[in-house]
């Protein structure tokens, strides 16, 4: 089965009425996890993005500290998996500003968590390719924003 274009499912939708809309989109939240939650971020979440950013922060912070530092192996999967629901929270709201205030707040938790990420390639280049995201995003703001986060990237 081929896909629809972007703007044909587009035209489609704008046809369809309200109920048929709520009916799909229900349906599409019960395909898949990332869906709803991803519809349920739209819903209750979107308005109120200082909050949703909070919100992760903590979120960062209490994986951060289920984190021991007794395996090497599992402290790399552990990192791969916060940064990969940071990641997904970062798609959601789509904003150049929240990936870099995320991603900073992540590189600030490791440096802070004693995690030797010089004693494994695979730790550095995790946390070089975060810090390169963050430059590639800063680019992308106004000047003013990216004064503020290149400071921020220099404590880095």
């Amino acid at each position: 089965m081929k896909a629809s274009s972007l703007s044909e499912i587009k035209k489609e939708l704008q046809e369809l009425e309200p109920k048929v809309l709520a009916e799909l989109c229900l349906h599409l939240a019960k395909y898949k996890k990332d869906n709803k939650e991803f519809l349920s971020y739209l819903l209750f979440e979107s308005h109120n993005k200082q909050g949703f950013i909070a919100g992760i922060k903590s979120e960062i912070d209490a994986q951060f500290s289920e984190i021991t530092q007794v395996n090497l192996y599992l402290v790399k999967k552990s990192l791969r998996k916060i940064l990969r629901i940071t990641n997904k929270y970062i798609k959601y709201m789509a904003c150049k500003q929240t990936e870099v205030e995320l991603l900073l707040y992540f590189c600030n938790k490791l440096k802070q968590s004693g995690i030797p990420v010089h004693k494994s390639n695979v730790l550095t280049n995790l946390y070089n390719t975060q810090v390169k995201k963050i430059n590639t995003a800063i680019s992308k703001l106004h000047e003013d924003l990216q004064y503020d986060f290149k400071n921020e990237v220099e404590l880095l």
